[in-house]
């Protein structure tokens, strides 16, 4: 791999933290508008920062050394039993379409690590035929 130049550092370095800052920034603006706002620009300020940091959460997540982190079998079964059992603390503990949908959304994440552990185990288990196939 060529040696990058410091200028192509520098804009790489600046990028990935305007990126973090957006993710930060649209975290905050989602829970915190109600602190701020009332009515209408609350939920307009609600809605648009979950939004920011869904697209730049998942711009973040495709990043080698995050995606890596996020492959691996512990962080799935983390994320697949901790999100799963917050799902279901907050269908018991939220009242209305608040906490049901908050359920369902930790749910739908708690899901997706399921099907990565399952994809995984399937990749593992296809590797091993393959190497005791050549055996």
């Amino acid at each position: 791999m060529a040696a990058r130049s410091p200028l192509a550092a520098v804009k790489k370095f600046v990028a990935d933290l305007v990126l973090w800052q957006l993710f930060v920034g649209g975290l905050a603006a989602g829970v915190a508008a109600g602190a701020v706002f009332d009515g209408t620009q609350k939920d307009v300020v609600t809605a648009v920062g979950g939004i920011v940091a869904l697209i730049t959460g998942s711009r973040i997540a495709k990043k080698p050394k995050i995606k890596a982190f996020l492959s691996r079998p512990g962080t799935l079964w983390f994320l697949f039993l901790f999100n799963g059992g917050t799902a279901v603390a907050m269908y018991f503990t939220m009242d209305g379409v608040k906490g049901v949908i908050a359920a369902a959304m930790m749910g739908l994440v708690s899901l997706g690590a399921a099907g990565g552990i399952v994809a995984g185990h399937r990749k593992r288990a296809e590797a091993e035929a393959v190497v005791s196939a050549r055996v």
